[in-house]
């Protein structure tokens, strides 16, 4: 795993992303707005990467995504557990993310990671389905 900063990273999180999710990839120009926020990383594979930012006490999932092949053999948990490891670090005491309501692969993962639901943002995405807002606490050492 590749610890990633800066637009240099937002080619290869662009092309994951394509790969993961053929035709909703995010484009490489939105990776690089993602990247220039103060406190973005990714954490990379060739197979996948988590995209995430901390500001103050505070850290989000921006984006995790995991390509096809590599989907069911834990690397979205190890992903996940080295970006609140990485956030941990840098003084998160808390991770937040959003999540597909009917995303049921990507809830378990995130039930079984600690995450709990804390609201909900109606017709969040593009297609009008809902968002979960989840949270969990982080030590600092990030888990």
């Amino acid at each position: 795993m590749t610890l990633l900063r800066g637009a240099d990273a937002a080619p290869l999180l662009a092309a994951l992303h394509d790969r993961a999710e053929p035709g909703h990839g995010w484009s490489r120009d939105a990776f690089c707005r993602m990247l220039a926020m103060p406190g973005a990383f990714a954490i990379a594979t060739p197979d996948g990467f988590v995209l995430a930012r901390t500001a103050a006490d505070s850290a989000e999932i921006l984006m995790l995504a995991v390509l096809p092949v590599a989907r069911r053999h834990g690397l979205g948990r190890r992903l996940l557990d080295q970006a609140m490891a990485e956030a941990g670090a840098a003084g998160a005491r808390e991770m937040f993310l959003e999540v597909a309501e009917g995303n049921r692969a990507a809830r378990a993962l995130y039930a079984a990671a600690g995450f709990a639901g804390v609201g909900r943002r109606p017709r969040y995405y593009a297609d009008g389905t809902d968002a979960l807002l989840l949270r969990r606490p982080l030590s600092p050492c990030g888990n």
